[in-house]
This record gives structure tokens, sequence and C-alpha cells, in this order.
């Protein structure tokens, strides 16, 4: 069942994010097959990230925790906080979904 985790970055952070984003997208990169989607959160100007959303084909809240906890981001004081919730997708990619289908053929 997938999963999204959200991230929330501290104020005054962007450094943080802008020092680590290479290492963060080559991670992401090494993991594909578990992203079905993601990206940042901006500001309304759209001129600054401040957080983040991944939708990852994971098994458990426990698999979501530990793979998140392995992003380069993770160690770096970044995050404010960190959301996990199970996730029922309902659209993908503009199209409806069948109800209860499973992601992957």
């Amino acid at each position: 069942m997938p999963y999204m985790i959200a991230t929330f970055d501290k104020p005054n952070r962007e450094h943080v994010r802008d020092s680590l984003r290479g290492a963060h997208l080559e991670w992401l990169e090494s993991h594909v097959d578990k992203v079905i989607a993601g990206g940042g959160f901006l500001t309304d100007d759209g001129n600054n990230v401040i957080g983040g959303i991944m939708m990852v084909d994971i098994d458990s809240a426990e698999e979501a925790r530990a793979f998140i906890a392995n992003d380069p981001f993770m160690g770096s004081d970044l995050f404010e906080r960190v959301e996990i919730v199970r996730w029922r997708p309902s659209f993908l990619a503009f199209k409806r979904l069948v109800t209860g289908a499973p992601l992957k053929p």
C-alpha cells in the first residue's frame, strides 16, 4: 500500500537544502522503483522550497520511516517535521484509478 511522506523545513535552512540537494536526488534515483511521485513544497511566490512530498510504494509505516531515515536531508537538521500517512490512490497522472486496484500491475 502506498504511503505519503511529507517533509516541512525549519525556517532559514535554505542553505542546508541547497547543499544536500544533489545527494538527495541521487538517493531518490537509487530508489526510483519505490517512488510514485515527488516534489518540493514552495512558498506562494514560488521562489523558495519549504519542504517536499513523496508518494512511495512501501508496505508499512515502519518501512516508510526506514526509507526516509536514509534520505541525506534527514541527518542535516533541515526538517521541522516529517509526516507519514498511508495513501489510497484515487487519481494518478490526471486519470481516475479503479478503486481498490493495485497501483502496480
